[in-house]
C-alpha cells in the first residue's frame, strides 16, 4: 500500500502552455529530496484536463522516468468516456506506473450503477492497481460509499481519494472494504484529522509548495502524534487555504514559480493567478517557510 505524503504533481508549462520538461524533472527531483512519499502525475491538479491524450501519456512516461524508481508514481488516467479512461490506464502500465488514479466521471452525471461499471470496465481491461477518485465539488457525480463497497471487491481497486472533506466517510468506507483498502483524503485543510482518524494519507496540493512540511505532519498523524502533527500544521494552514484563492492549479502554480521551479506558464481556460491574490498567497508561503 502506498501511503503518507502523495503530491498531485503540478504540469510545468512555457508561457505558451507547452510541457516544460526541464522544470518537470526539477520537480520530480525535489520531492524526491523532500521526502514526498509518492507523486500523482497528470491529477486535476496536473491539468489533465487541458492536455490531449499523448502528452498525457507523454507525461506520466517523464515522471515516472525521472523517478527512477526512487519514489512511487500513482498516474491520473481517469476521464468522463471509459474509453479514453481505459486507454490511459493502459498508457500508465506501459510506461511503469505504480498505480493509477481514476476520477469519476465529469459532467455527464453517472448513476452508481455507471459509476460501478465505468470502474468495472477500467478494472477487467487493464491489470494495474487502480486507486477510485472522489471529487464532487469538480465533477458534480458523488460515489457513494456503498458503491465504494462493491468496487473494491474486484481485483484492482484497491483504494479511494475522498475528495468530499466529510470526515464521517472514513469509517462508512473502511467498515465497507476493510484494513487492506487505502482511504486517502483529497482535501489538505482536513488531512491531519483525516489521518488521525485512521487514513492511509493524502493526495496533496499544498505539498507541492511545502513538501517537507507536509510529509512530516501526515507522518506525525498517521502514528497518532496528534500534538506534533498539530504545531506542523499550523504552519500550513494559510497555505491549505490561499492555494485555492482561484480555481487550483492556478495559486499552486504561481507559488512554485514564485520559488524559481517552473515558469509562468498555465493552459487555458485557466489563466494566470491575478496580481490582487499575490500578498495574500506570499504570505501564506512566509508563514510555512518556504519563501
Amino acid at each position: 500500500m502506498i501511503q503518507g505524503s502523495i503530491v498531485a504533481l503540478v504540469t510545468p508549462m512555457d508561457e505558451s502552455g507547452a510541457v516544460d520538461q526541464e522544470s518537470l524533472e526539477k520537480l520530480v527531483h525535489f520531492h524526491i529530496g523532500q521526502g514526498t512519499d509518492a507523486l500523482v502525475a497528470v491529477g486535476t491538479t496536473g491539468e489533465s484536463a487541458t492536455l490531449d491524450e499523448e502528452e498525457h501519456c507523454d507525461v506520466i512516461k517523464a515522471v515516472v522516468k525521472y523517478a527512477a524508481g526512487k519514489i512511487p508514481v500513482i498516474a491520473g488516467t481517469g476521464a468522463n468516456s471509459t474509453t479514453e479512461a481505459i486507454n490511459l490506464t493502459r498508457c500508465a502500465k506501459e510506461a511503469g506506473a505504480n498505480a493509477c488514479l481514476i476520477v469519476t466521471p465529469y459532467y455527464n452525471k453517472p448513476t452508481q450503477q455507471g459509476l460501478y461499471l465505468h470502474h468495472k470496465a477500467i478494472n477487467d481491461t487493464v491489470d494495474i492497481p487502480q486507486i477510485l477518485y472522489n471529487v464532487p465539488g469538480r465533477t458534480a457525480c458523488d460515489m457513494l460509499p456503498e458503491t465504494v463497497g462493491r468496487l473494491a471487491q474486484l481485483t484492482n481497486i484497491v483504494g479511494i481519494k475522498e475528495a468530499t472533506g466529510d470526515l464521517s466517510r472514513i469509517k462508512q468506507i473502511r467498515d465497507l472494504t476493510g484494513a487492506d483498502f487505502a482511504i486517502y483524503t483529497g482535501d489538505d485543510a482536513s488531512s491531519r484529522e483525516f489521518c488521525l482518524l485512521g487514513g492511509n494519507g493524502s493526495i496533496t496540493v499544498t505539498g507541492n509548495v511545502a513538501p517537507k512540511l507536509v510529509h512530516d505532519m501526515i507522518a506525525a498523524a498517521m502514528g497518532g502524534d496528534n500534538e506534533t502533527a498539530l504545531a506542523i500544521d499550523s504552519k500550513l494552514t494559510a497555505l491549505h487555504n490561499m492555494l485555492f484563492i482561484q480555481s487550483n492549479p492556478i495559486p499552486v502554480k504561481w507559488a512554485l514559480a514564485e520559488m524559481g521551479l517552473m515558469g509562468k506558464g498555465i493552459r487555458l481556460p485557466l489563466t494566470w493567478l491575478t496580481e490582487d491574490c499575490f500578498d495574500a498567497v506570499r504570505d501564506a508561503m512566509r508563514q510555512a517557510d518556504v519563501i
